[in-house]
C-alpha cells in the first residue's frame, strides 16, 4: 500500500476545487462550488464541491468522495493509478511500491501501440494479402493520407504472426492475453485474435491506442470483431475519433453509427464526427460529448436499426444540456454513401437543415396516422400533446401547437387548451415524485435497516447516531478521545460505521488527521461515498461536544441493561450485536 503520509501530501497539493474545476465548470456559491455532474447527465446542477472538507457529492446520482475518488471515477483508474496521476500533477516523485496492476496497464498500452504499428506495416507490405487490403480501403474511397491519419492497417491471415512479433519485442504471453490481442482456445492454445482483417485502431483522449476493430475483406461471418474490454478499454466510456474531434474549434459534433462513417466524414472535412464504441450509446458517452459539444447532430443509418438507435439516443440526451438534432439522409443508407453519391457540399446543406428533436419526434408520431381520417387525427393530437407536454419550452409549445392545429384542421385554441391541461397534469405528477424523492433524502435514507429489526425505530435512531458520531469526529478530530473513552467500534450496530469508526481511531493512533482521503485508503469505496454524503448533509450543521454526548448516549443505550449490570460478557455482547446485524441484512 502507498504510505498514508504520501497520500496526505498528494491530497494537500491537489486542492479538490482546482482538480474538479479542470473537468467541470464550477460556480462559486458561498462556501461551496456547484456544477453539472460529470457522472450523469443533468440540466440543473446538483454536483457540489466542499473545499473545507476537500470532498464532493452529487445529490442527483449519489457519487461522492475525495479528490482521489473523483480522479478514479472521471479517468476510469484504480486507486494507485489515481494517486500517481495526482502526484504527477503536483510534481511529486512517484511512491516506491510494487504496483502490478499499474505495470500491467502500461504494458497493455505498449502492446496496443506495437500492434497498431504492426498492422499499419502489414497493410503496406509487398504481399498479395496487403495489396488486397489496400484495395479494400481504397475501394471505400479513402486516400492514403486518411489511412495514415487514422492508422488503418491489416492483420495477416496467420494464427501467430502478431504473437511472434510481440514476443520479439519482449512482451510475455500473459501480457498479450491481458491486452486481448491474442486469445486462448478451449484446448489451451494461444492464437492471434485478429486474422485476415482490415484493422481500425481506437484511441483514448490522450492518444493512446486502447482497442481495435477488425473487418473481413468479403462477406464472411462474423463480419466485424472488436477488442474485448481490458484494463485500458471500457467500451461504454470510449468514443471513436473524439481524440481528433476535441481539437476542433467547432462545438457542433456529428454522432455516427459506425467507424467508417466517421472516417469518411473526416476525409470530407467534417472533423467533429465521432461514433460510440459498443453496440449502443451510453450515458457515460453522452456525458463525454457534453464536455466538448454544445450541439450534437444524430447521423445514424436510415434503416430500422438506425431509427431505433436515434430514438434511444434522443432519450439519453433528454437530460443533457447539449442541444440535439437529427439528420435525415435522403437517397442513401448512411453518411458515407451519401457523400460518395452527392458530395460534401450537399451533405453540409443537409447538416444546416437538420430537424430538431421535437420536429423529429413529431414526424415519427405523424407517420403512424392517416390524417384524412377524423379518428386518426384525434389520436395524433393526443400523442403529439403528450410529447409537447414534456420537456419543451413555452415558446416551442406555442409554435408546435400552431403547426399541429394547421395539420389537423383544429382550432389552435383547442389544441392549446388540451396542451395546458396536459402540462398541469404533468407538473402534478412531477411534484408527487419530487415529494417521494425528498422522503428518500432524509437521514434515514442512508440506513439500510428494516423497521422489523430488533428495537425497531430505536435501532434506526442508534444507527443514525453512529453515522452522526463518525461525521462529527471527521470534522473535529479533537472529539476523538472523548468518544474513544465511552464506546468502541465493537458496540456499533452498523458494520460500515463500525469500520469507519475503527479507521478514524487508527488515524488518531498514527497521528494522522481522519480526512476523507486518508480514510479512503482503509475503507471500501461505498463507505467513502456514504461518508461524503454525510459530510455534505451536515455541511452547515454545527456538531460539537453536546452533540457528541447525545450520539454516545444513543449508542450506549442500544446495549441491553444486562451488560450494564455485568450480566452479559463481552463475547455475549458481540454475539448480540452480530444478531442485530444479521437481522439488519
Amino acid at each position: 500500500m502507498i504510505p498514508h503520509e504520501y497520500v496526505e501530501e498528494v491530497v494537500r497539493r491537489n486542492d479538490i476545487t482546482d482538480v474538479v474545476g479542470s473537468y467541470v465548470q464550477l460556480r462559486h456559491r458561498g462556501r461551496t462550488h456547484t456544477g453539472l455532474c460529470p457522472f450523469h447527465s443533468e440540466k440543473t446542477p446538483s454536483f457540489v464541491v466542499y473545499p473545507e472538507t476537500q470532498s464532493f457529492y452529487c445529490f442527483g446520482c449519489g457519487a461522492g468522495g475525495d479528490v482521489i475518488t473523483f480522479i478514479k471515477k472521471i479517468s476510469n483508474l484504480d486507486y494507485v493509478e489515481a494517486v500517481k496521476l495526482l502526484a504527477g500533477r503536483a510534481g511529486m516523485p512517484l511512491p516506491e511500491e510494487d504496483d502490478k496492476v499499474g505495470r500491467l496497464r502500461s504494458r497493455v498500452l505498449g502492446i496496443n501501440r506495437a500492434a497498431a504499428r504492426f498492422f499499419y506495416e502489414q497493410l503496406n507490405a509487398d504481399t498479395e494479402e496487403a495489396k488486397a487490403a489496400r484495395a479494400y480501403w481504397r475501394g471505400r474511397g479513402l486516400s492514403d493520407s486518411t489511412i495514415r491519419r487514422f492508422g488503418l492497417g491489416y492483420a495477416p491471415n496467420d494464427f501467430s504472426a502478431m504473437r511472434r512479433h510481440l514476443r520479439g519485442l519482449g512482451f510475455s504471453e500473459e501480457e498479450m492475453l491481458a491486452s486481448g490481442i491474442v486469445k486462448r482456445s478451449e484446448k489451451g492454445n494461444v492464437y492471434d485474435a485478429f486474422r485476415g482483417r482490415v484493422m481500425t485502431p481506437i484511441f483514448d483522449l490522450r492518444g493512446n491506442v486502447i482497442a481495435f476493430g477488425g473487418r473481413v475483406l468479403g462477406d464472411e461471418k462474423p463480419k466485424y470483431i472488436n477488442s474485448p474490454e481490458t484494463l485500458v478499454y471500457k467500451k461504454s466510456k470510449a468514443m471513436f475519433a473524439l481524440n481528433i474531434a476535441k481539437k476542433e474549434p467547432s462545438r457542433r459534433y456529428i454522432l455516427c453509427e459506425g467507424y467508417m462513417d466517421v472516417i469518411s466524414l473526416h476525409q470530407a472535412g467534417f472533423n467533429t464526427a465521432v461514433a460510440a464504441c459498443g453496440t449502443a450509446l451510453t450515458p457515460d458517452q453522452v456525458r463525454m460529448l457534453g464536455e466538448y459539444a454544445d450541439e450534437v447532430v444524430l447521423c445514424y443509418d436510415s434503416d430500422e436499426a438506425g431509427q431505433k438507435a436515434t430514438a434511444r439516443s434522443l432519450g439519453l440526451f433528454a437530460e443533457s444540456p447539449v442541444k440535439v438534432s437529427v439528420l435525415n439522409i435522403p437517397g442513401a443508407k448512411d453518411p458515407d454513401e451519401f457523400i460518395k453519391k452527392y458530395g460534401k457540399e450537399r451533405f453540409e446543406s443537409l447538416l444546416n437543415g437538420t430537424a430538431n428533436a421535437i420536429e423529429y419526434k413529431l414526424a415519427k408520431v405523424r407517420e403512424k396516422y392517416d390524417l384524412g381520417r377524423p379518428a386518426d387525427r384525434v389520436e395524433y393530437i393526443k400523442d403529439a400533446i403528450k410529447l409537447l407536454a414534456g420537456k419543451v419550452t413555452p415558446t416551442e409549445r406555442d409554435v408546435y401547437a400552431g403547426r399541429l392545429a394547421e395539420e389537423t384542421d383544429v382550432a389552435k385554441s383547442a389544441v392549446l387548451a388540451q396542451l395546458d391541461a396536459a402540462v398541469k397534469a404533468g407538473l402534478r405528477r412531477a411534484e408527487r415524485q419530487r415529494q417521494q424523492g425528498l422522503l428518500g433524502q432524509g437521514a434515514g435514507a442512508d440506513i439500510k435497516l428494516p423497521y422489523n429489526a430488533p428495537g425497531g425505530e430505536k435501532a434506526l435512531g442508534v444507527a443514525s447516531a453512529e453515522q452522526q458520531l463518525v461525521t462529527a469526529l471527521i470534522r473535529d478530530p479533537s472529539l476523538i478521545p472523548a468518544a474513544r473513552a465511552r464506546v468502541g467500534p465493537e458496540r456499533f450496530l452498523m458494520q460500515d460505521m463500525a469500520d469507519a469508526y475503527r479507521a478514524v481511531l487508527a488515524c488518531a493512533d498514527e497521528g494522522a488527521a481522519p480526512e476523507l482521503a486518508v480514510l479512503a485508503t482503509r475503507l471500501p469505496e461505498d463507505t467513502v461515498s456514504l461518508l461524503s454524503r454525510l459530510l455534505a448533509r451536515n455541511y452547515d450543521v454545527a456538531l460539537g461536544k453536546k452533540d457528541l454526548e447525545l450520539y454516545l448516549d444513543r449508542i450506549e443505550q442500544s446495549v441491553p441493561k444486562s451488560v450494564e449490570a455485568g450480566r452479559m460478557s463481552e463475547q455475549e455482547l458481540e454475539e448480540y450485536l452480530a444478531r442485530l446485524r444479521e437481522k439488519k441484512q
